[in-house]
């Protein structure tokens, strides 16, 4: 661990948004918090130069609002700001080898057209080493509010022990409950001739997918006694499960496979469906 979690500031309310819920974070892991601008055209550096005729004026006015409006929320937290002439992407990519957690904030379009989730925050989402949360303005946490509970999406389909032990972490710290959410589709033999459903095979199909996902999370409820968790199977699509499943968290954490090789640096259909149409912020972490 090392105890940094960076935020990348835009100058947007969403930005913002990011600050707010990264200084929470930050207090609830007793951890600093990186206020992060970057600009390729940012100048070089002058005391001798006028702030009114500061080329660099609009940056470093991002970095001010954003520390003083996070210094009024977490007055004791321990704070470091980086202003960088680099291109955003490459930035937060460095930043992410020396931080624990990235977040960024995500516009906000309406509840019909969800994340807009620039190539940015999905190139970041897709190579960073490290989960990145994204965060819409009107998900910016009130003073001391952890939000609802925290939910889980498993695959069940392969390992994912960084992706449990984040959800379950960050329920810890919150004092949440712990949804743990399993989407599957029906076997093939589940339907019968006429298109319909044999209820039969659908819930021995349910009682087999949440027998797995009871077996999946034995140990893990063995770690964190303090965290109550609900288990949840929906029969549907992985995507659509989470969605349904999610309403009223206060956090939505999911995982994506990490690959080393560049051409596999993507996220998965899931996982993009997710940070487009969720309803409140969504963690992505990378876990083998």
């Amino acid at each position: 661990m090392k105890g940094i979690i960076t935020v990348g500031l835009d100058g947007s309310l969403a930005s913002a948004a990011a600050a707010f819920w990264a200084a929470d974070e930050a207090r609830l892991r007793h951890a600093r918090l990186q206020l992060l601008h970057a600009w390729p055209m940012l100048g070089p550096e002058s005391t001798e130069t006028p702030f009114k005729s500061d080329q660099n004026q609009w940056s470093h006015r991002i970095i001010d609002e954003a520390r003083t409006a996070v210094q009024e929320r977490c007055p004791d937290l321990a704070l470091d700001v980086a202003l960088v002439r680099e291109e955003p992407l490459e930035a937060l990519l460095t930043a992410a080898t020396r931080s624990d957690l990235l977040v960024l904030g995500s516009r906000d379009l309406g509840t019909l057209a969800g994340y807009f989730v620039g190539e940015l925050g999905l190139q970041v989402m897709a190579r960073a080493d490290v989960p990145t949360v994204l965060i819409r303005s009107r998900q910016a946490p009130a003073a001391e509010d952890t939000g609802g509970d925290v939910v889980l999406g498993m695959s069940l389909h392969e390992p994912c022990d960084a992706l449990v032990r984040f959800a379950f972490e960050a329920a810890a710290r919150r004092r949440v409950s712990l949804r743990a959410l399993h989407g599957r589709h029906l076997p093939a033999h589940a339907y019968n001739r006429g298109g319909g459903v044999e209820p039969y095979v659908a819930q021995l199909s349910k009682a087999d997918a949440q027998l797995e996902l009871t077996e999946a999370l034995q140990s893990w409820r063995e770690k964190f006694p303090q965290v109550r968790v609900e288990e949840r199977v929906g029969m549907e699509s992985p995507a659509p499960a989470l969605l349904h499943g999610s309403a009223g968290a206060g956090l939505l954490v999911v995982g994506r496979r990490h690959r080393h090789h560049l051409l596999s640096r993507r996220i998965g259909h899931v996982v993009h469906a997710v940070v487009h149409h969720a309803p409140c912020p969504v963690a992505v972490v990378p876990h083998e």
